[in-house]
């Protein structure tokens, strides 16, 4: 049995229906009542997890409280502490009691850091190097199971995705597709930058494959689609896919980052003009594992579902 925390969001949908489409046995958590979902209301240091964790193997944690645009805590590291590294030691000392064989444990890239210098992509051997408070709680929450699985035996797993993306997606993905729908031309043509992206569901399938693959063992390992696009390229992607034509305008990186920053958007331009690539060479060699869902496909699909909000 596989408990998935975090199951009525976005990752945590679509691995639910691929466990179920394997005729895997999981039991899905949630903290909002829904149906097929076991209730769990609050996930903090004091949660009790023992009827959740009834019977269970390997725990998939996906719940955590995720970086956001505006934000409004008075003390935003204590607040992502409390849910991403106090909650997840709570669940994961239960667990270990539970009797539980492997923790599977969905942190970010961003413990890695915002970014990487030309032609340096992030390994899973480089030291931590976290830059703001989601981040920081997440590479303290590795910190800690790792702690925990040699206190008690129980196996760690740690993946660190970058930008997931897929059918359902919100957010700055989101925003991208309904950029390139509106037929407005890319301002990115002169950034030659890279970044790497995961599709859902190539995402699903490697935290499947380190469900019982013994060489995943107190392991970190990094994901992506294994092609890395610059945002004009992913811009222009996303036109052709919904049939415009795409058109593209060099506007210079330095001004780009003056206007985001007199708008005080410094870190979403960041990320659009910046690098973000991940080297999953550690990954496929230990797990045997190749993306099995090209970009293309992903951003096809990803297109194919999208709605413009209204």
């Amino acid at each position: 049995m596989i408990l998935v925390t975090g199951a009525s969001g976005f990752i945590g949908q679509a691995l639910t229906v691929e466990l179920g489409r394997r005729g895997l046995a999981f039991r899905a958590v949630s903290r909002r009542r829904s149906a097929g979902m076991f209730e769990v209301p609050s996930i903090d240091a004091a949660t009790d997890w023992s009827e959740a964790l009834d019977g269970v193997e390997t725990v998939v944690h996906l719940a955590a409280r995720v970086h956001v645009l505006r934000e409004g805590a008075a003390d935003p590291l204590a607040e992502f502490r409390a849910v991403n590294v106090e909650a997840t030691a709570n669940l994961a000392r239960q667990a270990a009691r539970a009797g539980v064989k492997r923790f599977i444990f969905i942190s970010t890239i961003k413990v890695n850091g915002a970014g990487t210098p030309d032609e340096q992509p992030f390994t899973a051997e480089d030291s931590p190097c976290p830059v703001d408070d989601y981040g920081r709680s997440k590479a303290e929450a590795e910190a800690a199971l790792m702690g925990i699985g040699g206190e008690t035996g129980m196996e760690i797993v740690v993946i660190r995705p970058p930008l997931v993306y897929g059918p359902g997606v919100g957010a700055n993905f989101a925003a991208l597709i309904g950029w390139a729908k509106s037929g407005v031309p890319s301002i990115f043509a002169g950034i030659k930058n890279r970044r790497s992206f995961v599709y859902v569901g190539n995402l699903c399938d490697l935290i499947i494959r380190t469900v019982d693959h013994p060489a995943a063992v107190g392991r970190t390992f990094l994901v992506s689609d294994g092609m890395d696009l610059s945002t004009d390229g992913l811009l222009r992607e996303l036109m052709i896919l919904q049939g415009r034509r795409p058109r593209s305008i060099a506007i210079p990186a330095s001004v780009l980052a003056f206007f985001a920053r007199i708008a005080g958007r410094t870190a979403q331009a960041d990320r659009l003009i910046g690098n973000l690539q991940v080297d999953i060479a550690g990954t496929c060699d230990y797990l045997g594992w190749t993306p099995p869902i090209a970009c293309r496909e992903g951003l096809r699909l990803t297109v194919g579902d999208f709605k413009v909000p209204r």
